[in-house]
This record gives structure tokens, sequence and C-alpha cells, in this order.
């Protein structure tokens, strides 16, 4: 019922037995049931970030149904995203409790749960409780296990797995975009909320189909790993010397701590054995106690893993190129998500909508998107290509992109800007495979629990602050400059930290030398 370590992407750094005995590779990583995480994680993200992607058409039929402004009715799709990620660290503690198949179980009836009472809504505040928060929740609660399992299942082929993975957001934004219009069309928004949520149901499902490595998987994942470290130096050299000092933390308390568990257990144990020849009603209490203090120490072992990572002495935010990933993250989501829910009001007011009737741009983006995600895992997964170059020049591409939209104003040319912005948004396969690089397999749960938390908040205040400015301005062009620049700021970031960690260690040398 509940998680170990092996359940959240922690690795075992026992390395007595190493070399003791030949490893066998095992089967499930890089194959066999590894592929079956890789589908349920791809359907994860058709049916949540997809229909995401695809909350535009919700959108309009809200601002005509509530006669609401553009930036009060845009912050229902942006909680729904935003807390969809916002709650990456939280549902890591969650994880680390009870495992990432019940999380991700739980997550899909909560997600069903919110679709459904939304069918119901009399005003946009009661949308705000349940589409935003409720099935937001429930979304994070599916996405962040999802993504992580996938992490642990592969090893040689992480980038490629990834990609394939979330390539499930841009055929549920083509998929959910034509669905969620039919429906609308045909039983009005509010069947067609209701549908939606029987159709999330699924998600259960996947969270089924998350089978946890067992601690011997882990540890042979780990050896091979460490075999092959030296070949993926090159994915992020500047980072070598952060991940050395920060990414692994100290043990000892955690070994201190489990054998105070086993103390308390080896008691509970000892009294029940001892009390064999008592009554049935003492030895159902008994059992009873002992059951309570596993979950007790399940619950303390989980906060403490939980806890060490994000505050402790070797915390993740000591990792400087890290908190530079996290300050982009704050910036970058925005500008993916913008064009996703405002796009359909553009084309209405450029009078374009004949031509969208039949190709959406929204679909434009989201079926190259798939192809952007497949090849840029491809491209990365080359022995002699660095992950980190191929996502920075993915960004500076989808930037130039966003600051370029605004002065398309025939279909062809936003047809063009969107085909780019679906192709280099294709870096968000390689996101996870840069948080691996930059802490290690071991805090990746916690790490990409942050990174999703930066872009659930970017996501958030991004389409209400383009409604906004709308609402002043009476254009969209504004917004996409803003957030076009505010982007540019977060790549920088990137660019300056690795310069600093690479100065810092020739810096220390002189020193030495001049003593």
């Amino acid at each position: 019922m509940y998680a170990s370590r092996e359940d959240i992407g922690y690795d075992f750094g026992d390395d007595s037995k190493v070399g003791s005995k030949p490893i066998k590779p095992n089967p499930n990583i890089d194959g066999g049931w590894a592929w079956m995480i890789v589908l349920s994680s791809f359907l994860v993200h058709i049916l949540i970030m997809g229909s995401q992607m695809a909350l535009g058409i919700l959108n309009m039929e809200w601002l005509e149904e509530f006669n609401q402004s553009r930036g009060l009715t845009a912050w229902v799709s942006s909680l729904s995203m935003g807390i969809t990620l916002i709650v990456g660290p939280f549902i890591g503690l969650f994880i680390s409790m009870c495992g990432c198949r019940t999380t991700a179980i739980i997550g899909g009836i909560l997600n069903a749960l919110g679709w459904i009472l939304s069918a119901y809504a009399s005003n946009v505040h009661y949308l705000f409780l349940t589409f935003g928060v409720t099935a937001g929740i429930g979304s994070g609660m599916v996405y962040l296990p999802a993504v992580v399992m996938v992490g642990q299942y592969f090893q040689k082929r992480r980038a490629l797995a990834q990609g394939l993975s979330t390539t499930g957001t841009g055929f549920g934004a083509f998929l959910m975009t034509a669905l969620l219009k039919y429906l609308c069309i045909e039983f009005g928004w509010r069947n067609a909320m209701f549908i939606q949520g029987a159709i999330s149901l699924n998600l259960c499902v996947c969270g089924a189909l998350m089978r946890p490595l067992s601690p011997k998987d882990l540890y042979e994942k780990y050896v091979v790993r460490s075999d092959s470290e030296e070949n993926r130096a090159k994915a992020l050299s500047h980072s070598t010397e952060t991940i050395k000092s920060n990414g692994v933390l100290s043990e000892e308390p955690e070994k201190k701590e489990e054998a105070a568990n086993e103390e308390v257990l080896g008691s509970v144990q000892h009294i029940e054995i001892g009390g064999k020849s008592g009554s049935g009603r003492s030895m159902y209490g008994l059992r009873i106690l002992k059951t309570v203090s596993q979950l007790t120490i399940t619950v303390r072992k989980g906060f403490a893993l939980w806890y060490s990572s994000y505050f402790g002495a070797a915390s993740l935010f000591t990792n400087r190129v890290f908190v530079a990933f996290i300050i982009w993250a704050l910036f970058a989501y925005s500008s993916f998500v913008i064009p996703f829910i405002h796009l359909p009001e553009i084309v209405k007011q450029y009078n374009l909508s004949r031509q969208d009737n039949v190709f959406p741009l929204t679909s434009i983006i989201a079926i190259v998107h798939i192809f952007g995600k497949v090849i840029l895992g491809i491209i990365s997964d080359l022995p002699c290509i660095s992950t980190w170059n191929v996502f920075l020049m993915a960004n500076f591409t989808l930037v130039t992109c966003i600051l370029t939209l605004p002065l398309m104003q025939t279909y062809i040319g936003l047809a063009v800007v969107c085909a780019l912005i679906g192709f280099s948004s294709g870096y968000f396969s390689l996101m996870p495979v840069v948080t691996e690089d930059l802490v290690g397999t071991k805090h990746l749960a916690n790490a990409y629990g942050i990174i999703i938390c930066a872009n659930g908040i970017s996501a958030l205040f991004g389409p209400p602050f383009a409604g906004w400015i709308y609402d002043i301005t009476q254009k969209y062009d504004f917004s996409f400059y803003i957030a076009g620049l505010l982007y540019m700021v977060g790549i920088i970031f990137l660019l300056i930290q690795p310069c600093i960690q690479k100065k810092q260690p020739r810096e220390k040398s002189t020193e030495e030398a001049q003593v």
C-alpha cells in the first residue's frame, strides 16, 4: 500500500556488493514493461495536457454564457493548468508515502469529479472551484507519476521514451479540440464537460499500469548508470561540479531512523508473539497497533525524504544551475499556453474563422508538436549531441516565434509561426532528461516537481495577464511582446549560470597556486 524509495525515482547507493557478482540486465529496464509505462504516460498526456490545450473552445463558450471579461474568464483555464503543475512538490510528498500507482488512481477520480461538477456551474466563480481547483489537483496527481515512472524504467533511451510519452500532449490537443468542438455543437458545453469527465476516468486505468520497480531492479539500473556515466558526461558538462557537490543527500540520518523504526516494530512484534495465548480481541488490538505503527513510520520516512530534498543541508536549492532552471520555468510556460487559450479569439478578430474552421491553428501547433518532441528526443540521444544545447536552441526558436506572432495577420503567416511554435516546444520532452542530469535520478521526483510547479505559476498568471492587457488595449499584441521578453530573461539566466559554474574552479585553482 505504501511506497519505498524505488517508487519515486530514488536510487540505492550501497556499492559494497558491486563487483562481487556480474549484474544481469533487467528486461524491464529499457524494454518489456517499460513500454507499457510509456503507453500509460502517453494516454495521461492525451487526457490531461491535451484537454487543457483544447480549453480555448470552452473559454469561448464561457465568455458567451457568463458575459464576464476576458481577463476574469481566462482564470478558469489558467487555474486548471497552473494548479496541475503547481501541486508538483506536494504530490512528491504524496508519492513518497503512497507510491506512484495509488497517487495516479486517486488523481484520476478527482479529475473526473472536477469535470462532472463543472457541468452544473452557475457562474465563473463556481468553475474556479470545481474545474480550476478540483480537476487541477487531480490532474497534478496523475501527471507527475506518469513522468517519473518513465524516468525510472529507462536508462539508455530516456530522451526517446520521454519524447514518445509526451507526444500525447500533441495528439491530445488535436483530438480533444475536435472532440470538444463537436460535443459543444451537438450537446452544449455542459453535457460536453460531463462526457469528458466520464472519459477522464480512464486515468485510473493508466495509474493501474504504473507497476513500481523492485529494489533489485533499481539497484541494477544504478549499476548500469554508473558504468555509462562517462559517456553521458557531455550532456551537461557545465553542471557536473554542482551535481557532485549537491546531488547526493547524506544517508546516515536515514540509517539511524530505520534502525529506530525496526526497534519499534520489533517491540510490537515481540508483544504480539508473547500474547498468542491471550484472547482473540487482544490479538486483534495488537494487529491494529502494528498497522498504525507501520503507517506512522511510512509517513515519517516519506516526509523526511521530501523535507531533506527541499530544505536539508544538501538541498536542491544549493544547485545554482538548477535555481536558474527554476527561474527560466517561471517565465517560459506562459508563452506556450497563451496562444492555445487566446488564438481562437485572435482568429475571430482577424476574420479568419472560415479558414480556421477547416484547419484550426491550435491543431497545427498540436500536430507539429508531436513531431518536434520525437525528433528532438532522437537528436538528443545521439552520442555526439548535447541535450543541453538542443534544449537551448529550441527555446531560442520558440521565443522568436512568440515575438513574431503579433506581426502575422494572414492565415498562412499565422500557420507558419504556429508550426514553428509546435516544433520548438517539443523541448518539453527534454525537460525530465535535463532535470535528471542536473540533480541525478535520486532527486528526480522532487526536482521535477519543483520545475513543473514553476511552470504552473507561469501558466496560472499568463492567460489572465494576456486577457487583462486585451481589456485595456483591445489588442493581444502587447501580451505576446511582454511574454516573449520575460521568456528571454529566463533564457539569459540559463546562459549566465553555466559560465559562473565554469569560472569558479579556475578561480579556486589560481588561489591554491598563489598559496
